[in-house]
């Protein structure tokens, strides 16, 4: 089973787009910097991708629409 849920993620983002738009750009923000938003031991996935997507259903990256 994937974690975090797609479902809980799309309570907080409108769309699966803006979402894939979002964690794409994150992930490459990590591997680039290596700066994360929560001790490494709290992430549950390995790869930066996950950690994105963790990262979204916890609240951390804040999305501001037009």
């Amino acid at each position: 089973m994937i974690y975090p849920s797609i479902d809980s993620i799309m309570q907080k983002i409108s769309s699966k787009y803006l979402l894939v738009n979002i964690v794409s750009k994150r992930a490459k923000e990590m591997d680039e910097t290596k700066h994360y938003q929560m001790p490494e031991n709290e992430y549950k996935s390995a790869k930066s991708i996950g950690r994105a997507l963790e990262e979204v259903e916890k609240g951390l990256i804040h999305i501001k629409e037009d």
